[in-house]
């Protein structure tokens, strides 16, 4: 499963594609230097169980890390994925 990465502005996007659709989609906003607010995530019913959501939400904590920002979850789903993993709170805003 291959995650993608796209930015535009002060919004970045992580996605899946299968089959040349969008499948799965996870919406972040940048928040000055530091801080990006992952805002909405969203996967297909033929994506569900195969941990798409949680794959793009530790793409995330990848960027996070690398570029020396920390992540706001405001969508349910990317908070719950930091609530269940201690290992990525170092991110955690």
């Amino acid at each position: 499963m291959e995650i993608k990465h796209q930015e535009d502005g002060k919004k970045g996007y992580f996605f899946i594609e299968k089959e040349g659709e969008k499948k799965a989609e996870m919406v972040y906003s940048k928040a000055g230097d530091q801080l990006f607010i992952i805002e909405h995530t969203e996967v297909d019913d033929s994506l569900r169980g195969e941990g798409a959501g949680k794959k793009m939400v530790m793409q995330a904590v990848e960027l996070a890390r690398k570029s020396g920002k920390k992540i706001m979850p405001l969508c349910p789903f990317a908070k719950s994925v930091f609530d269940k993993n201690e290992e990525i709170r170092d991110v955690l805003k």
